[in-house]
C-alpha cells in the first residue's frame, strides 16, 4: 500500500510528515553530482554506533503520539518520535511493556529524549533478549518513507497478517539505511507477575555450563549476567540471574537452581528486588562498572560478541578484558584495542558467530571511519543481497550513507 501525504490520515495528524516527504523527494529528483544524503535523527542515543555519520539531518520529534492503543489486544501503534518514556508510561499504567527492554545507553540518562523510532532502528534488545525475543519480533507493522519520497504501509496490528516478504521487520535493526519510519505497529505484553533476583559466585566454564543445562528445562529464566565484579586481580566471578513468570514457577525454579549450584560447592543468594532491579536496567544501558570503568581507557573500543549460547568460553586475546556475558552466554562484551580485530573475529567465527565494533576508542570520533569494519564483513552473497535490497528501498542513496560500511 502506498500512502499519497493528502490522503493518508497521519500526515494530518504530524504536521511534520508532509514536510519529510518533500525533502526526500527532491533529494532524490537531483543530480547524483548534487544529491545530499541524511541521517535520521531522533535523540542522537545511537550515534556512538556505525561505520561513520554522514548527511543532513532528518529530526523526527514532529512525529509524535500515540496513534492507538489496544489494551486487551496487546497491540499499540506509536509515531516514530514519540518519547520512549512515554510509552513505556502508557504501557505500565495498563499493566503491560516491552518485553525486550530496549536500552538507552550512557548518552541519554533516561528514557526522556530516546525515541521509539530509533528504539525500533536500532533494533537493539536488553538482558531479556534470550528469553522474550528481539526488537523485530514485536514489530507487527510500520509506515516509512522510501528513497523515492513514497510513504509506504506494511504489516498491521495483528500477528498473522504477512504474505511474502516481511518488509516491517526488515526495517528493524536497519539503522536508517532503508527509510526512515514515521509510525509502528508493536506487540506488547503483560507485566510478569512475580520475578526475583539471584546471585553466585562461579568461574566462567561453570557458569555457561550451568546456564546450558538451565535453557533445556521449563525454567522461568528471563536473564543471565557473568562478570568478573571488579577489575583487581583475584576479584569474584559472579553469576546474575532474574526470574519472571508465575509465582509458584518462581520459587519452584529457585530450589532447582539452588541445588544445581549447591553441586558446584556455590550458593543461590537472594538479591534486594529494589537494588537488583536498578543494577539489570543499568547493565541494558551499559552503565555498570564494566563498561565505564573500561571505558576510561582512550585506547580500548568495545566489542561486541554474538555467538551461539552454547558456546564455550572464548579463546580471547591477552590485551582484551574478561567477557560480560548476558543472553545465557549468546551476547559477551569484550574491551580491546582495534588491533584485536582480526583475532576476536577469528574466534567469534570459530565457534559460529561475529564480533561487532560497537564502541571505537574514546579519541574517534563518530563522525570518521575507523581503520578497521565496523561489522565482520560480509561473504559476496551477503553483500548482493544487502546492496540489493538497499537499492530497492533506496536506490539514490539518501539514507545513511556510510553507517553500515564505506559504501553505502
Amino acid at each position: 500500500m502506498i500512502d499519497s501525504p493528502s490522503s493518508n490520515p497521519s500526515s494530518q495528524a504530524f504536521p511534520d510528515l508532509p514536510a519529510l516527504l518533500d525533502m526526500v523527494s527532491a533529494a532524490a529528483a537531483q543530480a547524483p553530482a548534487q544529491r545530499k544524503g541524511f541521517r535520521i535523527h531522533g535523540s542522537g542515543s545511537h550515534d556512538f554506533y556505525g561505520q561513520a555519520l554522514e548527511g543532513e539531518l532528518l529530526e523526527t520529534r514532529g512525529l509524535s503520539g500515540i496513534v492507538q492503543y489496544e489494551p486487551s489486544e496487546l497491540v499499540i501503534t506509536v509515531a516514530a518520535g514519540t518519547p520512549l518514556i512515554d510509552l513505556e508510561k502508557a504501557l505500565a499504567a495498563q499493566g503491560q511493556c516491552l518485553a525486550f527492554e530496549p536500552p538507552v545507553f550512557a548518552s541519554v540518562r533516561d528514557r526522556s529524549q530516546a525515541t521509539v523510532g530509533g528504539m525500533v532502528a536500532a533494533g537493539l534488545s536488553g538482558p531479556a533478549r534470550a528469553s522474550v525475543g528481539a526488537v523485530r519480533d514485536y514489530v507487527l507493522g510500520l509506515k516509512f518513507i522510501n528513497g523515492r519520497g513514497e510513504h509506504l504501509s506494511f504489516g498491521g496490528q495483528v500477528m498473522k497478517n504477512v504474505a511474502g516478504y516481511d518488509v516491517s521487520r526488515l526495517l528493524a535493526g536497519s539503522w536508517g539505511t532503508l527509510g526512515l519510519i514515521t509510525e509502528v505497529s508493536l506487540k506488547v505484553l503483560p507485566i510478569a507477575p512475580a520475578q526475583a533476583f539471584f546471585m553466585c559466585q562461579l568461574p566462567q566454564a561453570q557458569a555457561l555450563d550451568v546456564l546450558h543445562r538451565w535453557g533445556g528445562q521449563p525454567l522461568p529464566l528471563n536473564a543471565s549476567c557473568w562478570v568478573q565484579d571488579t577489575t583487581a586481580p583475584g576479584a569474584p566471578n559472579m553469576l546474575f540471574l532474574r526470574l519472571r513468570g508465575a509465582q509458584a514457577a518462581v520459587a519452584a525454579a529457585q530450589l532447582r537452581m539452588s541445588q544445581d549450584v549447591a553441586a558446584l560447592n556455590s550458593e543461590l543468594i537472594e538479591q534486594p528486588a529494589d537494588g537488583a532491579a536498578q543494577d539489570w536496567l543499568a547493565s541494558a544501558d551499559q552503565r555498570l562498572p564494566f563498561f565505564t570503568h573500561a571505558a576510561s581507557s582512550p585506547d580500548l573500543a568495545l566489542w561486541r560478541l554474538s555467538v551461539p549460547q552454547t558456546a564455550p568460553v572464548l579463546n580471547l586475546p591477552d590485551t582484551a578484558s574478561s567477557p560480560f556475558i548476558e543472553w545465557h552466554g549468546g551476547q559477551r562484551w569484550v574491551w580491546a584495542p582495534l588491533s584485536d580485530a582480526q583475532a576476536l573475529r577469528r574466534e567469534a567465527m570459530a565457534v559460529g558467530g561475529q564480533a561487532t565494533l560497537f564502541r571505537r576508542p574514546q579519541q574517534a570520533s563518530a563522525a570518521v571511519p575507523v581503520p578497521v569494519p565496523v561489522f565482520t564483513p560480509l561473504d559476496a552473497v551477503q553483500q548482493r543481497i544487502q546492496q540489493a535490497l538497499k537499492h530497492e528501498f533506496d536506490p539514490a542513496g539518501l539514507f545513511g550513507p556510510c553507517r553500515l560500511n564505506a559504501h553505502f
